[in-house]
């Protein structure tokens, strides 16, 4: 009779004893590995986001963004549109230069007025040459095709590049100084 009691304690136990279900490891072991995947990406994302050269990065990707456009803004002015643009040239700036705009907006407004014609500006290229995020300073190089057309007369293109210096403030990136980038002599 003991011999009974053997057979039926292994059946009553499921005949489970010494194997493993080949499932569950399964699924254990790819629990431990999307645990671990997950672990290790969260630790590269935060690396990365605290990484002093991705901070760079995204400074001058901002400089250069906001450079460009404001040098294509500070070239655009339609006769039609005069405060707008205007408007545009204010927003666009900071400092002396900004002090400039507002200081000769009549004068200019007037003169465009007159002159009755539209400029518009297509950015070519640009490039940030100095960024110091510390100082909020910064230095793009833009390269531009104006074209003005006047009330009569074919349209003139002319093709520029300006060194913009931007000053980062509340309110984003500002044109703080606009001029002729200097051409060079390649001739030693």
């Amino acid at each position: 009779m003991e011999r009974r009691r053997t057979a039926t304690a292994d059946t009553e136990t499921g005949g489970t004893t010494g194997k493993r279900n080949p499932l569950l490891l399964a699924a254990l072991a790819l629990l431990v590995c999307a645990a671990g995947a997950a672990g290790w990406g969260g630790w590269q994302r935060y690396e990365a986001s605290h990484d002093d050269a991705a901070s760079f990065a995204q400074a001058r990707d901002d400089a250069l963004a906001a450079g460009e456009q404001a040098v294509q803004n500070m070239n655009t002015l339609d006769h039609k549109a005069l405060e707008q643009g205007l408007d545009s040239w204010e927003q666009s700036t900071t400092g002396d230069l900004h002090r400039q705009l507002v200081d000769g907006r009549d004068d200019f407004a007037r003169q465009i007025a007159e002159a009755k014609t539209v400029s518009t500006a297509k950015v070519l290229s640009g490039a940030v040459t100095e960024l110091d995020q510390r100082a909020g300073r910064a230095v793009v190089m833009v390269a531009l095709r104006v074209t003005v057309t006047a009330p009569e007369g074919e349209p003139a293109v002319k093709e520029s590049r300006l060194l913009g210096t931007l000053t980062r403030t509340a309110g984003g990136w500002k044109l703080s100084a606009l001029g002729q980038a200097p051409v060079g002599s390649t001739a030693g």
